[in-house]
């Protein structure tokens, strides 16, 4: 398949240390859409074979450089073939304009990165599984839904893009009126955005923290802000996603059919984390005895970012050791 030229950076450019004991390369492959994805890949050093692999991809907003390549580059320490992705229009991935989003490509970046992994001459295509962290949780555990050649699947603070965007953080806009009001304001931005020819952002991280503000915002802070989480091409620690990006995820809600989900499923939540109640839904929802939800004791969403010592990667080791 033909694949759209990019331009990979070859330094090392991560919020995180490069391991000794982890082999690094940037490789790309092309979703259905005709997107190309770049991604890292990681594997332990001085083994051979053929290995069990991982694509991770998240949050939303972020970049390979940031959380998902931290979560990859451990578990290839641990003897995975992991890779670590940008979402289609983010990052160093393909797609134009940036920083759009979509519940449908987004979803098809994750069986994207499954196709490249099925097809890897060190993986073995019966032990494949995704991890998508924040938003990106929510699209993995929708690819899981869809995608049998997935075997396994982890969320880490996961969060339902569709749900927040149609009815607000804990439902508190699911009405119609509620949500009528916010597509009048859409697309009377989609109106301005034509005439003005480009499109305006929204989100981002506040830059200078008050009093007023809600904890989960702090949050997002104190981890892009001022925990060295900050990386350039990050639109999360920019100014935020195209507003038009977003409108699909009104009306295409993800994991309609998680019910009927039958591989193994791990999801990890703090206890303090705002959106700990998207998990805790969707877990509810699950069926079979191979589900599990582990809820991090006092951790709040960012802690699963970059907190090594709070990340149960020890937990996910074992998951994926059990199931792939």
């Amino acid at each position: 398949m033909e694949c759209e030229k990019l331009e990979l950076t070859q330094e090392w450019d991560k919020v995180f240390p490069k391991r000794d004991d982890v082999g690094h390369e940037k490789v790309t492959f092309v979703n259905r859409y005709g997107i190309t994805l770049a991604a890292d890949l990681y594997k332990p050093k001085g083994e051979a074979g053929k290995f069990a692999a991982i694509a991770v991809s998240g949050p939303f907003g972020a970049v390979k450089e940031q959380v998902s390549g931290l979560y990859a580059q451990e578990l290839a320490a641990r003897g995975f073939l992991t890779i670590a992705f940008d979402p289609s229009f983010t990052g160093e991935s393909g797609g134009h304009p940036r920083f759009m989003s979509s519940p449908d490509i987004n979803t098809e970046d994750f069986q994207a990165a499954v196709d490249f992994l099925s097809c890897h001459d060190e993986v073995d295509p019966e032990r494949i599984g995704i991890l998508g962290v924040c938003g990106w949780g929510g699209m993995a555990l929708n690819a899981a839904s869809i995608d049998t050649r997935i075997k396994a699947t982890v969320t880490s603070t996961m969060y339902n893009m569709t749900r927040i965007n149609a009815k607000g953080y804990y439902d508190e806009a699911d009405n119609a009126d509620a949500r009528y009001e916010m597509k009048i304001a859409l697309n009377n931005q989609r109106t301005e955005d034509y005439k003005n020819g480009e499109y305006a952002r929204a989100g981002g991280v506040v830059k200078e923290l008050t009093d007023d503000l809600p904890q989960f915002v702090v949050d997002y802070h104190n981890y892009y802000i001022e925990e060295l989480g900050y990386h350039p091409r990050s639109p999360g620690s920019n100014d935020g996603w195209n507003v038009i990006g977003c409108m699909s995820f009104i009306s295409q809600p993800i994991i309609a059919y998680s019910d009927e989900i039958r591989t193994p499923i791990l999801m990890i939540h703090g206890e303090n984390a705002h959106s700990r109640y998207f998990s805790e839904d969707e877990f509810a929802k699950l069926t079979g005895d191979n589900k599990e939800l582990v809820i991090i004791p006092g951790a709040v969403h960012t802690d699963l970012y970059y907190k090594v010592d709070v990340i149960p990667f020890d937990k996910i080791e074992e998951f994926y050791n059990k199931c792939l």
